[in-house]
Parts: structure tokens; sequence; C-alpha cells
């Protein structure tokens, strides 16, 4: 679990997270929400480490990184995946070569072993033998993105970052990474963290849903509690266009 605990951040006096509360839970999708500027962004990235914050706590599983000895936070980033936006594979390896990667960098297992896990991996996220060989390049977005969740995993994080997913895929394929994340994070118990502002994915994957409106956290519940709140914000943002506007008028009919 993740918790964040009135945690102030700004960038040349301007505030951009105010005195924000929440927590991240295990075993589910938890995601951060936000019209652009609301503060979203640089809360994941307090979260993980990218920005210090001026006040508050951000402790993992009770422990504040703050006061992590360095030991203590290499360990830590070990035990986080990265799914970055736009996928972020290195061009110049292939498929195989990317998952094997993080392995090379952190893992002390022997390249058999590093294989096995890396195979074990793509096979997870349903990524076919024949394309291990590949480079990115010569495969599609929404395998590129199968690859970097493969990736993100292969060192078994107990926490996955997820950066908007679903940007530049077709709504079909969103749909198909955001249930695979979604079956990755319940079957290894993961506490996963999305940014996104994608109103499917909220309301398909969303157990545990952070709305953050001019830096301060407007709202918080799930996908199914969305369908119900009476939160302004929260309804005028979720709900803004005509087919989610009477989506939810026929949930409450």
């Amino acid at each position: 679990m993740i918790e964040v605990k009135d945690i102030v951040k700004s960038f040349e006096g301007n505030v951009v997270l105010n005195h924000v509360t929440t927590q991240m839970r295990d075993g589910e999708v938890n995601m951060i929400i936000g019209q652009s500027g609301s503060g979203k962004t640089v809360l994941m990235k307090s979260l993980i480490g990218l920005h210090s914050i001026d006040s508050g706590q951000i402790l993992y599983d009770g422990t504040n990184i703050a006061e992590m000895q360095s030991k203590d936070i290499r360990m830590l980033h070990r035990q986080v995946g990265m799914l970055f936006q736009g996928s972020a594979l290195f061009d110049s390896m292939s498929v195989m070569e990317n998952v094997l990667f993080p392995m090379e960098m952190f893992s002390h297992k022997s390249r058999e072993e590093m294989r096995e896990r890396a195979e074990f991996c793509l096979r997870r996220v349903e990524m076919p033998e024949r394309v291990w060989h590949l480079m990115p390049s010569e495969i599609s977005g929404g395998q590129q993105k199968r690859v970097a969740i493969a990736r993100a995993i292969v060192l078994e994080p107990k926490y996955l970052f997820c950066d908007e997913p679903n940007s530049g895929l077709d709504p079909r394929t969103s749909l198909v990474i955001d249930a695979l994340i979604q079956d990755i994070t319940k079957e290894y118990n993961i506490c996963t963290v999305i940014n996104s502002h994608d109103m499917n994915s909220i309301m398909e994957i969303g157990d545990n849903i952070v709305f953050l409106k001019g830096g301060k956290k407007e709202w918080q519940g799930s996908r199914h509690e969305i369908m119900t709140s009476d939160n302004e914000a929260l309804n005028d943002f979720v709900f803004a266009s005509e087919l989610f506007k009477k989506i939810k008028a026929a949930s409450l009919n």
C-alpha cells in the first residue's frame, strides 16, 4: 500500500499539490484523474520520487520514503515497475532484449534464469514467440504496449506505475490493454497506479479513483460510485460528453 499524507508540492511559489491525502491499495487499479494542470502528473512523479515534496509524507507499506537510506531506496526502486506513455522501448533492442534489460541491470539471476523469466512474461502478455526477435518498429502499437508491460513486470514488482497506458491506441486495443493491466494487478496483488484521462479506462477498471482539481483531492471512490456521485466537478469532468451523460442517466433509472 502507498499512503499519501497531507503532501504539498510547489514550483517557484506556485502550489501544484495542495495538502493531498489518499491511499493506493494493493491488488487494485488505482487511478489518478483530472484536467490538464490539476496536478495528477506531479502527484505520480512525487510518488515515484522524481519530485521531492515540500511537506507531508509518502509511505510505502508504512515507511516514509523521505526517511529511507540510500540502500533502502535502491531496494524500493527494484520493486517498482514503470509503463511509460508511448511504451519507451529501446529502438535498438529486440522484443526479447527489451524485456531482458531490467534483469541484466538489477538481477543476480543466471542468463538461463533471466531468459526463462523473460519468456514467461512475454507469454503472460500473449506475445507469440515468432515476434520475440523483432524490433519495436516492426510490431504494432498494441504489441509495443504488451512488451512494455512484460518489461515492467519482469522484476516481479510490488508497485506498477502507468502513465497514460492507452495513449495512441485504438479503442479496441485500449480495452485489451486495460484488461491485461487489471488481470496482472489482481493476479500478483500489485499496487497499480495509473495516470489517465481515458474515460473508458476509468469506467472499466478503476477500483480506486482519485480525482484532482486545482491541486486538491476533490473526490475519491470506485468506478461504481462514480455513477451515483453528486460531486458537480467530478460529473462535469467524467460525464462531459453527451454519450457519458446518457450512460449515467440510464444507470440511475
